[in-house]
C-alpha cells in the first residue's frame, strides 16, 4: 500500500460541468447511491441537472454547490471501492469544497454535510441577489500590488489561488475601477469574472449570519485526517473551531496558495488527487509548486490512473 503522502483536494464553485458523475454512477454502484439519496434528501433530481443540464440550472449557486459536494463524494466512493480504505494525510477544499473535505474527513456525514451545503448554496444566491456584486481575477500581480488595488478601490481579496493569481470580490463599480486600474497598479492582467455576485466579500455577510446559525445546530465530530481550512491556511480538528472557520469563510479570502505550499513544505504531502470535474486545482498546485504529482479524478477513466498511482505508490 501506499508510502507516498496523500492529499485530497475538493472543487469549488465553478468547476461543474454536464455530466458530471454520471459515469461513475453508471459503473459504481457506490457513486449512483450518493447521487440518488442526495435527490432524495433534496426533495428534487440533483443527479438530473448535474447529468444533463440544463447549463443554467447547474450553475446556478443552490444547484451547483450541492452537485460539486456530492460529485466530490462520489468519487471518492468510487475510488475506496477500487483500492481499499487507502490512508490520507490530509484534506483541503477550495471554498465550497471545504466543506466536501469535512465530510471526507468524517467531520460530519452525508446528510448533514448536503444539507448545509444545500442552505449555503441558497443563503449565498439570496445575498447575490439582494447586492450589485462583481468579481474580477488578477494576473501577474504581487500579493502587496493586489491589497493595495484592492484597499484603494474598496474591495475585498476572495481567493488567493496561486502565485499571480488574486481575485478580488465587492460592488460592480468599485470591481470595474479596480479592473480599470490593475495596469497603472503593476498588474499584468485584470479579467472579470461571470459570477452571480460578490463572494467572499462582505457583501455576502448576509449569507454568513444565516450560515452561522444552521453550523450551530449540526452535529459535528473531530476529523480523522488533517483537514485544512482556507479562512486560515491551517488544519482544524475542534467542532467549534470548525463551525467558526466554515462561517468566516463565507466573507473572507480563500487563502488557497497558502495552503496548498504548507501541504507540501511542511506536511510533505507527495501525491494529490483533485476529485472533482475540469483540473482546476491540479493547474494552480502545478503553478504553486512546480513538479508535485497531483491527479485529478472525475470519470472512469481518471478514477482507474488514480488507483493505479495509490496502489503502486
Amino acid at each position: 500500500m501506499s508510502h507516498k503522502r496523500i492529499a485530497l483536494l475538493f472543487s469549488g464553485q465553478g468547476a461543474q460541468t454536464v455530466g458530471m458523475g454520471r459515469d461513475l454512477a453508471a459503473h459504481f454502484p457506490q457513486a449512483a447511491e450518493l447521487f440518488f439519496k442526495a435527490d432524495a434528501l433534496l426533495g428534487y433530481p440533483l443527479s438530473k441537472i448535474a447529468w444533463t443540464g440544463p447549463e443554467e440550472e447547474l450553475t446556478q449557486t443552490r444547484h451547483c454547490q450541492p452537485a460539486l459536494y456530492v460529485h466530490g463524494l462520489a468519487c471518492l466512493a468510487a475510488l475506496r471501492s477500487l483500492t481499499g480504505h487507502f490512508p490520507v494525510h490530509a484534506v483541503a477544499g477550495l471554498s465550497l469544497g471545504e466543506f466536501t473535505a469535512h465530510a471526507a474527513a468524517g467531520t460530519f456525514d452525508f446528510a448533514t454535510g448536503l444539507r448545509l451545503v444545500a442552505q449555503r448554496g441558497t443563503f449565498m444566491q439570496e445575498a447575490c441577489d439582494a447586492t450589485e456584486g462583481g468579481m474580477a481575477a488578477m494576473i501577474g500581480g504581487t500579493e502587496e500590488e493586489v491589497l493595495a488595488l484592492a484597499e484603494g478601490t474598496d474591495v475585498d481579496v476572495a481567493n488567493f489561488n496561486s502565485p499571480g493569481q488574486i481575485v478580488l470580490s465587492g460592488k460592480k463599480g468599485h470591481i470595474a475601477e479596480a479592473v480599470a486600474s490593475a495596469r497603472e497598479s503593476g498588474i499584468r492582467m485584470a479579467k472579470p469574472l461571470n459570477v452571480a455576485g460578490a463572494y467572499h466579500s462582505r457583501l455576502m455577510q448576509p449569507a454568513a449570519v444565516k450560515l452561522g446559525a444552521v453550523l450551530a445546530e449540526a452535529q459535528f465530530h473531530a476529523p480523522q485526517h488533517k483537514v485544512f481550512c482556507n479562512f486560515e491556511a491551517a488544519p482544524v480538528s475542534d467542532p467549534a473551531d470548525i463551525r467558526r472557520t466554515l462561517e468566516a469563510q463565507v466573507t473572507g479570502s480563500v487563502r488557497w496558495t497558502h495552503t496548498m505550499e504548507r501541504l507540501v513544505d511542511e506536511e510533505h504531502c507527495d501525491l494529490f488527487l483533485e476529485l472533482g470535474p475540469g483540473g482546476i486545482l491540479s493547474g494552480l498546485l502545478g503553478r504553486t509548486r512546480k513538479g508535485v504529482h497531483c491527479l485529478s479524478v472525475f470519470d472512469t477513466a481518471t478514477l482507474a490512473a488514480a488507483a493505479s498511482a495509490i496502489q503502486s505508490a
